[in-house]
């Protein structure tokens, strides 16, 4: 998931124009503009390790850059630290170091926030909050101590799990896959001692990727409302990864957040069918210039600029995004839902997403789809914001 070539070497030729929604033309950049965006997921840091410079013009090679978030309107971006399970503690605060040089070179483009007042001081400065969430719970180490050490670096949330479990936690992967045996899922005592600390702190409690046995084994402990930072609707698309009606409902009980991951496997059900005949398709091809010594990602951009009529009708259209909206709003109301992108961790987006310049166009389907100008304020970041504050932030 974290290989984003694919779509970038296709995405020219699948995004739809702005025009699509001529009556909302004059109207919608306004709203758009007036909001307060804040997407709680972006995985550009990963690129930022591997050497690229986001204050360059990277469109082709990332879905982010800093002149491409401004043109989108992004108001506050969470900055995912990641890693797989190999990662630790001590690479999870030189990502933090990466991204606060970043913001050190850049004083008239971004602002490290850690609360609503610092997002709210980048917005009247006409800059873009830049704060951190770190994705998997192994990056503590285990150790109490370290969560406090990411949250004093100005961490504000931890997605307890990534795709693999931490000693304390399970992920929805393994408990999915049968790894783990139902006694080892869910959180164990230090696990409910760590949600618990994060409470104190305020740091936010994220929700995405875990199992269903942690999900509830937390909404039991928290004393605050959760964060899902980057999921989607299970009764749309029932993978591991997406929540349950249930699971919805409970984080409306709880005052918490659900942002939508903009990963169409995530969102389509018949995405990954679509992409597998294409791929099956241009088998032959693909392994003859493979065995030929040119790369996969090589190959990719060779069948995607050949074959861009057939790739047209792989990404999903923008709508199914707004129809995991839709679910989320019509089963337990529109103070529930945001948008947690995870632009650069993503192989595919919906058309009309092809980077974070495109944020417009969901302020521009949401119009359309009936949402008022509060009620896409609210979805944008409102609804955020209110979590942050319930947290203490």
């Amino acid at each position: 998931m974290k290989n984003k070539h694919l779509y970038l070497s296709i995405t020219a030729a699948l995004g739809l124009t702005l025009g699509s929604y001529p009556a909302l033309a004059q109207d919608y950049r306004q709203v758009h503009q007036e909001a307060i965006l804040i997407d709680t997921h972006n995985d550009v840091l990963i690129s930022v390790m591997e050497g690229l410079d986001i204050s360059k013009d990277l469109r082709g090679r990332t879905h982010s850059d800093l002149a491409r978030f401004k043109e989108g309107g992004v108001d506050a971006q969470f900055f995912s630290v990641w890693s797989d399970e190999t990662g630790n503690f001590k690479y999870a605060m030189q990502q933090i170091d990466s991204l606060e040089a970043i913001v050190k070179r850049h004083p008239d483009k971004l602002l490290l926030a850690t609360d609503v007042a610092g997002i709210e001081q980048a917005v009247q400065e006409g800059k873009m909050a830049a704060l951190i969430g770190v994705e998997g719970g192994h990056m503590i180490d285990n150790d109490l101590q370290k969560l406090e050490q990411l949250y004093n670096r100005g961490t504000r949330y931890l997605t307890l799990t990534w795709n693999n479990s931490t000693p304390w936690a399970s992920s929805a992967a393994d408990e999915t896959s049968g790894k783990l045996p139902k006694a080892k899922r869910g959180l164990s005592k230090k696990g409910r001692q760590i949600v618990s600390r994060m409470n104190e702190l305020g740091m936010l409690v994220d929700l995405s990727h875990v199992g269903e046995k942690t999900f509830w084994d937390v909404m039991a402990v928290t004393t605050k409302p959760v964060l899902v930072s980057h999921s989607c609707v299970h009764s749309i698309n029932p993978i591991p990864r997406n929540l349950t009606d249930k699971q919805i409902k409970a984080v409306a009980k709880n005052g918490g957040v659900i942002h939508l991951n903009f990963f169409s496997d995530f969102l389509d059900s018949e995405f990954r069918t679509r992409l597998k005949n294409f791929m099956d398709v241009h088998k032959p091809e693909s392994d003859s210039l493979k065995a030929a010594g040119w790369s996969n990602d090589a190959v990719m951009d060779y069948l995607a600029e050949t074959y861009s009529a057939d790739v047209m009708h792989i990404r999903p259209p923008l709508s199914v995004l707004i129809d995991h909206v839709d679910h989320i709003v019509n089963l337990v109301g529109v103070d529930y839902v945001g948008l947690g992108s995870d632009f650069d961790g993503i192989t595919s987006a919906p058309q009309q997403l092809d980077g974070v310049q495109d944020f417009p166009n969901v302020t521009k389907a949401l119009l359309a789809r009936g949402y008022s100008e509060a009620d896409v304020k609210k979805i944008l970041g409102g609804n955020f914001l209110r979590v942050f504050r319930a947290n203490g932030g």
